[in-house]
């Protein structure tokens, strides 16, 4: 009876495992990882399971849960991973993160505010893109593929037009509200 339970508290032990990551491979149909277990245990190719929509490369030393069916250390899978090095702190009870190492973010905050932070933000569009807003601002400089806004309403504030031989006056109202 003791070698029974000793067998079954031993599977039980064995079917979850603090893990920490030592190899990645983000090419795989699974995202498959090399983690390191408790007493040096290194198990390679494990999968790790990563909710639809989501998925990331972790940094080598982030940790993770490892799950073991029925306490069997020969197939397990890595259901979550995270990384307290770069994880975002002060957030609200309600808002949610997505973020990076190199302090990209996007995190939805209460209020219904959307703040995103980066050097530089791309947005890849194959048909248009709609702006449902009463107003867009933005603090730097508009462009297109020909010119920048400020350089049009430079033109258009300083331009006149040829009436036969005289030239009319520049116009009474310039662009952008400039008087």
């Amino acid at each position: 009876m003791n070698r029974m339970l000793g067998g079954l508290q031993r599977s039980l032990s064995n079917m979850l495992a603090r893990a920490v990551v030592t190899g990645i491979n983000s090419a795989a149909k699974c995202q498959m990882l090399q983690v390191g277990l408790m007493a040096n245990e290194i198990k390679d190719n494990i999968e790790h399971l990563e909710p639809y929509g989501f998925t990331a490369a972790p940094h080598l030393g982030a940790e993770g849960i490892a799950v073991f069916p029925d306490g069997d250390r020969s197939h397990g899978v890595i259901l979550v991973v995270a990384d307290r090095r770069y994880r975002l702190k002060g957030l609200a009870a309600g808002e949610v993160a997505v973020y990076t190492d190199e302090g990209d973010s996007i995190i939805l905050k209460r209020g219904r505010l959307i703040e995103a932070t980066t050097d530089r933000f791309i947005v890849h569009a194959t048909t248009k893109i709609t702006f449902d807003s009463p107003l867009v601002e933005g603090t730097g400089e508009v462009r297109d593929a020909t010119g920048t806004l400020s350089t049009m309403r430079q033109q258009f504030n300083g331009h006149d037009h040829n009436d036969g031989n005289d030239k009319t006056g520049k116009p009474n109202q310039l662009m952008g509200g400039q008087e």
